[in-house]
């Protein structure tokens, strides 16, 4: 997949857990260990947001795209 998920990443940096951020965001564990692990299909913008706003980061610090067919 050419887009690649940095939310552990981003969670590692600030120091927070998976059920810490779930609790912030309103997420159940299992959809936020999907969207961490990159298998969810994808993320709705305020799902995002507040992701970005409790890690007080940018999406593109969590979201990333990775040209696999670059020559």
């Amino acid at each position: 997949m050419a887009i690649i998920i940095n939310l552990d990443v981003m969670m590692s940096k600030r120091k927070i857990s998976l059920n810490e951020l779930s609790a912030r965001v309103g997420l159940t564990t299992v959809n936020l260990s999907l969207l961490k692990t990159g298998k969810a299909k994808g993320v709705r913008f305020n799902t995002l947001e507040s992701i970005c706003r409790e890690l007080d980061c940018q999406p593109g610090d969590i979201l990333e795209y990775q040209n696999d067919n670059k020559p």
